[in-house]
């Protein structure tokens, strides 16, 4: 009885020991970005059965109960917590806090691992890394999600291509009663991306009542041999202030797109379709009108940029990256992929915040975050350690006892044998 009282207590040491070890592995790592706490399973351990179960016997004997003897206590496994941890704002750009259910994918000499760490940087040769120097996977602009992914690259300060102008919106009043015609004045840009700079004349034809009853619209480029329009674009107006008709051609219910049948000669262009000056829909919060009052006609945007340097970027929810260009255009440099598996619990914890898949995980699902069943991301944050410190403290002190009492049992067995070794 003494040597089993012994091992049983040797046994609480040693499991007691192993809980103490994952608890302050979890203290330790309270403040790692993407740190997964572990908690640990006991299961008793039964070496000897004293008495079997013993059957009834009519009325003369009661059925008896088993009796068996435990040898302690084992540790029967250490489980993950994969509760996410609380999104810590960083404003990084390059940092991504993953909002549920998804791995980050990282490729490290040779090795694919897997991640919860969003603590990311650029490295010498723009590749989105951890820390660690693990290259983080996704797919680049016009590859298909459904390929494997590959290294993601943000070069700043690459030169992005121009942007040709394919679109110029107008919008504002023209007056109903005008003094003289109406210029404005806009930026557009070549394949090149040089500015191209066009000035709009409308010229009013008023009735006796000095009201506009058309509007002759007519472009010009310093050095062109030609205006835009071979012939002016004609805009009448109705009597409600809207747009009636253009050219001669009752407008639809859309935007109406004004192609230019001459593109300036001194300029270099590209393509089968030249710029176009749009009206909005009639009715719009935005479309030329014909009101009394002064003239606020005027270019509300356009399309086209200069050539320019990437100087920015961001991350999306959907894991998109998009880059920001100092001619104030955007383009999309790739997107993060995340991976997921049947059982987070089957992972293989290999330190670093990493995961390798295992035959218990199953292999991993890629997708795009947002997509059906994947987390969303949360551009320029990290996800914190998962580890609740309050909750460890409370394992701590209970940990402690139990290892304290499993102590206490071996001392007491060491008097009972001292007792029995003193015995005449």
């Amino acid at each position: 009885m003494s040597n089993r009282s012994l091992g049983a207590a040797a046994s609480g040491i040693d499991t007691m020991q192993t809980y103490l070890d994952t608890i302050g592995n979890n203290i330790a790592n309270s403040q790692t970005d993407g740190f997964v706490s572990s908690s640990v399973e006991f299961s008793d351990m039964l070496t000897e059965q004293l008495l079997p179960a013993g059957g009834a016997s009519g009325t003369t004997l009661a059925s008896t109960n088993p009796s068996s003897i435990g040898a302690g206590v084992e540790v029967s496994a250490t489980r993950l917590n994969f509760t996410p941890g609380s999104v810590i704002q960083t404003g990084v750009p390059s940092n991504v806090a993953i909002e549920g259910n998804g791995f980050l994918t990282v490729s490290q000499q040779g090795q694919t691992f897997y991640t919860l760490d969003g603590d990311l940087q650029l490295d010498a040769n723009g590749h989105l890394a951890t820390s660690g120097g693990g290259l983080v996977q996704g797919w680049t602009p016009g590859q298909p999600t459904s390929t494997p992914p590959t290294p993601l690259t943000i070069q700043l300060g690459t030169t992005g291509a121009p942007t040709q102008t394919q679109n110029v919106v107008l919008g504002g009043n023209l007056p109903a009663a005008p003094s003289g015609p109406v210029t404005l004045t806009t930026t557009i840009y070549d394949s090149l991306g040089t500015a191209v700079p066009v000035t709009l004349t409308l010229t009013p034809t008023t009735g006796t009542n000095g009201n506009a009853t058309s509007w002759a619209m007519q472009g010009t480029v310093p050095g062109a041999t030609s205006p835009l329009w071979t012939s002016p674009q004609t805009l009448v107006f109705g009597s409600n202030g809207q747009l009636s008709t253009v050219n001669g051609t009752a407008v639809s219910t859309g935007q109406t797109s004004l192609a230019i049948t001459n593109n300036p000669s001194n300029y270099t262009w590209s393509g089968s379709t030249n710029p176009a000056f749009d009206l909005p829909a009639v009715g719009s919060a935005t479309a030329v009108t014909q009101f009394a009052g002064s003239s606020s006609v005027a270019v509300a945007s356009q399309d086209g940029n200069a050539a320019g340097t990437l100087d920015s970027y961001s991350i999306g929810a959907d894991g998109v990256i998009t880059g920001a260009f100092s001619n104030g255009g955007s383009k999309v440099l790739g997107t993060i992929a995340l991976a997921r598996f049947a059982n987070n619990q089957g992972l293989n914890d290999v330190g670093q915040t990493y995961f390798t898949a295992s035959v218990a995980s199953g292999n991993p699902q890629y997708g795009q975050p947002g997509s059906s069943g994947f987390a969303r991301l949360q551009g320029g944050a990290v996800m914190g350690s998962n580890v609740d410190l309050a909750t460890e403290l409370t394992n701590l002190i209970q940990a402690q006892t139990a290892y304290q009492a499993n102590t206490k049992v071996v001392t007491t067995t060491d008097t009972v044998l001292q007792s029995l070794m003193q015995m005449p």
